[in-house]
């Protein structure tokens, strides 16, 4: 469930602990469970050292059980009698898929019903785990592919890795519809499927995908509470991966659900106004055009209101919501409702993805979530103000009619086979807005594709990528901070003396609180590298998060000159705003001078702390491109310290003035 614990979750001084301590296991029980670890641990370490592909790609399927039975006796992360002879049987799980492997077998691949499966996620290299439900029906012969419905779950402050799988392997779940694959992902326990919960979904999606015959065409994204915020947040910013959204109660965008829901009342920062954008989905609703949404709420559920937000943006777009609702029905799904939803998603399935859609909305406000079907949107006049494109492919006139707003260059690509347009005749490229007296032309290709690339400038559209010097902010390089946690990422500690002590102990703290955080929150394990020890093989494959300055981390020197800053013993600079470098350092996200391809990031984690765990609406970035801190103000619930100034780069990744 989302329900947070009432108004006391509204005092950043007093916040209660996420997750919270389980219990204290019995001797008898922790020598059982310890015992159990001991045995798993050594099939697992014998597996490791083989290197045969088959080996490799399905040790996760026994990790998962290994790492989530580990952690939940090191940190208590069992919470009832229950959950300890849960992680008994989790365990027993993992030993006989263990044996099994090392026979040269993998039972669990073919099996029916309940499996619970792994991967091991590129952001941090840990496994994961996510739960399947595989029909009796499902074969790998033929031709047959098969529907596939992601369900997310509620919010569940106790849902340790232990939990879930025990969870996942002994209920089937709210939905199992005849001949359809459900997949439960994890989503790196309780963030709403925001940051790494939303690579888990993909990651997850992605690895079910190389192990099961599934329908790309049919691939519904569904939840209910924290997993109905879920489902919004991925209808609209993945609105192209799905034939169909069903999300029930749960939150639609931050400050509205903040102030009704929880009674919180917000003073946020323009910076803070303008973050909230990654996640709000009203602003997105453009991009439903072309996704079938089932709505449902309870009749007498506060979280109705998540719906009726979106209900209203849509109705702005002269798209009306359809909206089940639950006669007197509080916070769950009544079965007459779940009848109806069951009836209308089988029929959307009947038709699935549009294999090519003729007109295309798209809105966004990053370059983070930049693609819709066959357009993709590739620089934007100012990042988190709204931008729009709507295309019309008019095939009879072999044109493409194009409306856009605070758009600089975009793609068009229609794959292989799929041009509805006369091979033998440019299409025509009409942009409404454009001052230009003439009209664009672009050829489609012989093997039935076609491709073009524009830019605007001054008000013109011209075929083509515009040439540019220098950085330019693009997809998954674009900020803010937290967007470094999204991918392969690096701790790099420092190994020297920093110029001031204040700096290091911050430092320290920061750095520390981060491993530690990270692994509450985001359920992995932080890799940590010492500066001196990061190779080049580390700079091309990930981002570096940098802690110190550039007298104690060794990298920090080596990139500080090529950074939009200046830091020496008595100031740092940024642009024309100066501050005393004796008590303030710099947070910051930028491509890597030595590999512009992937990020570094000084001195901050991800950017919301503990306040925001009370509740997952308040789970939103808190900082955005860069930020200066002053360390006279102790790190608390809410922030790293005093923010004195923050703000977003350019599009060039400058300083704005």
């Amino acid at each position: 469930m989302l329900w947070a614990d009432g108004l006391q979750d509204n005092i950043p001084e007093k916040v209660r602990p996420v997750p919270p301590l389980g219990i204290e296991l019995s001797d008898s029980d922790k020598k059982e469970l310890l015992s159990g670890v001991d045995v798993l641990r050594e099939s697992v370490k014998q597996l490791r050292q083989r290197d045969d592909v088959y080996t490799v790609e399905l040790l996760p399927d026994v990790e998962i059980f290994l790492r989530a039975v580990t952690q939940g006796i090191k940190y208590r992360e069992l919470f009832s009698a229950r959950d300890v002879k849960n992680a008994a049987k989790v365990l027993a799980e993992g030993q006989k898929r263990a044996d099994a492997l090392l026979k040269g077998e993998a039972p669990w691949t073919s099996q029916k019903g309940l499996v619970v499966r792994g991967f091991r996620s590129r952001i941090d290299r840990t496994v994961q785990p996510y739960g399947l439900v595989i029909p009796d029906s499902y074969t790998d012969r033929g031709k047959t592919r098969y529907r596939l419905d992601l369900w997310f779950h509620g919010r569940g402050e106790r849902s340790s890795e232990s939990v879930f799988i025990a969870e996942r392997m002994s209920r089937i779940g709210r939905f199992a519809p005849q001949d359809t694959i459900v997949l439960h992902p994890y989503g790196r326990y309780s963030n709403a499927f925001k940051f790494a919960g939303e690579v888990d979904v993909l990651e997850a999606l992605e690895h079910a995908r190389r192990h099961y015959r599934i329908d790309e065409d049919r691939v519904a994204v569904r939840g209910f509470s924290m997993g109905g915020a879920g489902c919004w947040q991925m209808a609209v910013h993945y609105p192209d991966l799905f034939f169909a959204a069903n999300p029930g109660a749960g939150f639609s965008e931050t400050p509205e659900f903040l102030r009704f829901f929880q009674k919180e009342t917000l003073a946020p920062t323009e910076f803070e106004r303008k973050l909230w954008r990654m996640y709000d989905c009203p602003g997105y609703a453009d991009n439903l055009f072309q996704l079938p949404v089932v709505a449902y709420s309870g009749e007498l559920d506060i979280q109705k209101q998540a719906a009726d937000v979106m209900e209203t943006a849509l109705a702005e777009r002269s798209l009306k919501l359809t909206h089940i609702i639950g006669a007197e029905t509080k916070h769950t799904i009544n079965p007459p409702s779940m009848k109806i939803i069951e009836e209308k998603m089988d029929r959307l399935a009947e038709v699935g993805r549009p294999k090519l859609p003729t007109e295309l909305h798209f809105a966004t406000f990053t370059l983070k979530y930049d693609r819709l079907h066959w357009l993709t949107v590739t620089g934007l006049n100012q990042h988190w103000e709204q931008a729009t494109v709507h295309a019309k492919l008019l095939p009879h006139s072999n044109a493409i009619e194009v409306t856009t707003q605070g758009v600089t260059s975009l793609r068009f690509s229609i794959p292989t086979g799929r041009s509805p347009f006369r091979p033998d005749q440019p299409v025509s490229i009409v942009f409404s807005e454009s001052k230009q007296g003439h009209v664009l032309t672009s050829q489609p290709e012989t093997d039935g594709s076609w491709h073009c690339e524009l830019y605007q400038q001054a008000g013109v559209w011209y075929l083509g990528r515009q040439q540019s010097q220098g950085l330019q902010k693009q997809h998954n390089l674009q900020g803010p901070i937290d967007d470094a946690f999204m991918d392969s990422f690096i701790i790099v500690r420092p190994t020297g003396k920093p110029r001031q002590k204040l700096v290091g102990t911050w430092t320290k703290h920061e750095l520390e609180r981060l491993v530690t955080e990270w692994r509450r929150h985001f359920r992995g394990d932080a890799v940590v590298k010492d500066d001196t020890d990061i190779t080049q093989q580390d700079l091309a494959n990930n981002h570096l998060i940098l802690f110190g300055d550039s007298q104690s981390n060794a990298v920090i020197k080596s990139v500080i000159e090529k950074l939009p800053l200046e830091w020496n013993d008595e100031q740092i600079s940024l642009g024309e705003r100066k501050f005393d470098s004796d008590h303030h350092i710099p947070a910051m996200i930028y491509p890597n001078p030595a590999n512009p391809t992937r990020y570094v990031v000084l001195n901050s984690g991800f950017t919301y702390r503990d306040y925001a765990y009370l509740n997952n609406a308040r789970q939103v970035p808190k900082l955005p491109d860069w930020a200066i801190i002053d360390l006279r103000t102790p790190p608390d619930s809410l922030w790293p310290g005093k923010i004195t100034a923050a703000d977003f780069f350019d599009e060039r990744w400058q300083i704005k003035h």
